[in-house]
């Protein structure tokens, strides 16, 4: 008798003591919406030329050097996605896009790119997968071989943009601090292309992906969203 009554109190003192702490817990949780397709499987909230874009099996490819858009503008969120690479690919994820018709000098790219190609293995580290096209390298090669499938999680709140690759944090910008067209501030020269200095942007705007750029494919899957406070 005596046992089951300390077990039953130390039961009660458990719960007593874990309660509260998830209560705190859960109160330290920012608000949040529920996970959402960034796409319908129609493509119903999609902005592409005709015919480009397609899922197939629920792999979202392209069949042109076209970008996917959403209708919808967003500011803070978490985007989670997975995408495979073929030999020499060269693709990215858009963000914070206020410009679809000139979105290169009008937005955040971070970049996809087949590491393993002599292609982009030798180009600036700004070009390579999971950097900050033309801004900031990743501080590791995190990509798979080309054929399999990799996870990219982003996190882009107020003018901090966040990228783990393959469950590697790779990136991590403050867009204000970026406020040159001609120079990063590790000195690496910007790309003629880019001529909006990235401080100027608004951390507020479209969400796109890059189709079949270079001759080479890509593909996408399980693309969604969470809005964050």
């Amino acid at each position: 008798m005596k046992k089951v009554l300390f077990c039953v109190l130390l039961t009660a003192a458990v719960f007593m003591f874990c309660a509260p702490k998830q209560e705190a817990q859960k109160a330290a949780e920012p608000e949040a919406a529920e996970w959402t397709d960034l796409f319908a499987p129609d493509l119903s909230n999609a902005v592409f030329p005709e015919g480009v874009w397609s899922f197939e099996d629920s792999v979202l490819t392209a069949s042109e050097d076209q970008a996917i858009w959403t209708e919808k503008m967003y500011d803070n969120f978490v985007l989670e996605l997975e995408f495979k690479t073929a030999p020499e690919t060269n693709s990215g994820v858009i963000l914070y896009c206020s410009d679809r018709e000139n979105w290169i000098p009008n937005s955040v790219e971070i970049q996809i790119a087949d590491d393993h190609s002599e292609k982009w293995g030798n180009a600036q580290k700004y070009e390579q997968c999971g950097a900050v096209f033309g801004h900031l390298a990743a501080s590791k090669s995190m990509v798979k071989q080309p054929g399999e499938w990799n996870q990219f999680v982003i996190t882009c709140q107020d003018s901090i943009i966040s990228v783990v690759l393959n469950g590697e944090a790779v990136t991590k910008m403050n867009m204000a601090e970026y406020t040159s067209n001609e120079t990063n501030p590790d000195g690496t020269e910007v790309p003629s292309w880019l001529s909006k200095p990235v401080a100027e942007l608004q951390p507020n705007g479209y969400i796109g992906l890059q189709g079949k750029h270079a001759g080479a494919p890509i593909f996408f899957r399980n693309i969604r969203i969470k809005e964050i406070n």
